[in-house]
């Protein structure tokens, strides 16, 4: 299977992809000004990596409601399924922009905000919570548990 994690912004589109090993590794960033260029190219990856499933980040507000944004993403998730055909999983994106710039030189930040870097690792972050979820670690794998 083959995931792909959005942060999804006005500005960027910070990407990661993943598979069932349960790793999220980030990808270049769509940094494209215009919104139809935007979903043009965001269109091409999911059809040029042959994605399974779509981890969007929900921004929900810090007390937990869903603001303008989230309603945003609603409806984005909702065209994207319409679309691809291919199931939209919202996750909690709350704070992950701020652990994305964990260990990032702070000189160098505005140019690297500018190329998308912490767009996309705020988009390993999103997609590695799903992917958690979906193959919690530690679990042995299957011929562990059989004895082998």
């Amino acid at each position: 299977m083959r995931f792909l994690g959005i942060d999804y912004g006005t500005r960027r589109i910070g990407l990661a992809g993943g598979d069932e090993l349960g790793i999220a590794t980030p990808l270049p960033a769509l940094v494209v000004a215009e919104l139809a260029g935007r979903r043009r190219a965001l269109a091409e990856v999911i059809r040029q990596r042959r994605i399974d499933e779509i981890v969007l980040g929900y921004p929900l507000n810090m007390d937990g409601s869903a603001g303008f944004k989230a309603k945003e993403m609603e409806a984005l998730a909702a065209e994207l399924r319409a679309e691809f055909g291919l199931p939209v999983h919202l996750v909690d994106e709350r704070l992950t922009s701020h652990m994305a710039e964990q260990g990032m030189n702070q000189k160098q930040l505005r140019e690297i905000r500018a190329k998308g870097i912490v767009d996309s690792r705020a988009a390993a972050v999103i997609l590695q919570d799903y992917l958690d979820q979906r193959f919690p670690p530690g679990l042995p794998a299957a011929d562990d548990r059989e004895g082998a």
